[in-house]
């Protein structure tokens, strides 16, 4: 009888332990499964916002891409040229007159290679973009320019709150 109790309570606890077993594997898959669905939520988020943003920038008008922007003072964003702005009214002003007072026409588009990582309510992007412009004085430009973004979520949607943009050297 003494043998029959210790062989019931060891398959109780071999019971016990799989079915904490199988709990826990439960909740793993359900957490990997949410991520999925979170990075592929993320990844349609920003594909979008990045081709509006570009769409934006297209317009000849630094007052179109202004939503994508936090406006606080001393946030900097890393431009081409001039080498900085230190907020989002400077930027505006400067690309107003260096860019779009001397374009005719311009394009600016996205490649396909489109990375995010998102923690919380901070994300950051980077994706390879290709402007096309047009001068006033008829001269052609193409570049092939290296994004970085990084966003924040706030009540009205994502922001930019840091932006870096480069061009490889020549001959490189």
């Amino acid at each position: 009888m003494q043998t029959e109790n210790v062989n019931a309570r060891r398959g109780e606890r071999w019971r016990w332990i799989l079915y904490v077993a199988l709990a826990l594997a439960g909740g793993l898959l359900t957490f990997v499964g949410a991520r999925a669905q979170q990075k592929a939520s993320d990844d349609a988020t920003f594909r979008k916002l990045i081709d509006a943003y570009c769409a934006a920038w297209s317009t000849g008008n630094a007052d179109s891409p202004a939503r994508f922007y936090a406006k606080e003072n001393g946030l900097v964003f890393y431009d081409l040229a001039p080498f900085s702005y230190h907020s989002w009214k400077e930027y505006h002003d400067g690309e107003q007159k260096a860019i779009f007072d001397n374009m005719e026409s311009g394009t600016l588009s996205a490649g396909k290679d489109l990375r995010v990582r998102r923690h919380g309510t901070v994300a950051w992007t980077t994706v390879t973009m290709h402007l096309s412009e047009k001068t006033k004085d008829g001269k052609n430009l193409e570049a092939d320019i290296r994004y970085t973004g990084i966003w924040e979520k706030r009540p009205s949607g994502w922001v930019l709150v840091h932006e870096h943009l480069s061009v490889p050297m020549s001959g490189s």
